[in-house]
């Protein structure tokens, strides 16, 4: 008979292609799912001044992506944010 291994398949390496990046500032973002897909709304917040009753954003980039995806990127933002408040102190939000 022959024993069985419970072995994890090797990842594959991922390489990162930039050729075609594009850098994109964002200060105000939205995010909505539903059942196939989570999507999230990202642009700049025009308001100059504090307390103004409406406030327009420009919405640069929409981000489509699996509920596996967004979970992934979630967890990867909560690390990320972790060791950033760990080297430079707690973002009070």
């Amino acid at each position: 008979m022959k024993e069985q291994k419970n072995e994890t398949p090797a990842q594959p390496e991922v390489v990162w292609n930039d050729q075609n990046m594009k850098s994109t500032y964002v200060n105000a973002t939205n995010v909505v799912a539903g059942r196939e897909e989570v999507m999230m709304l990202l642009g700049v917040n025009q308001a100059w001044q504090m307390g103004q009753k409406k406030v327009n954003v420009d919405i640069d980039e929409r981000v489509v992506m699996t509920p596996y995806t967004a979970k992934r990127l979630a967890l990867m933002l909560a690390a990320t944010l972790k060791a950033y408040e760990a080297k430079y102190g707690k973002i009070e939000i």
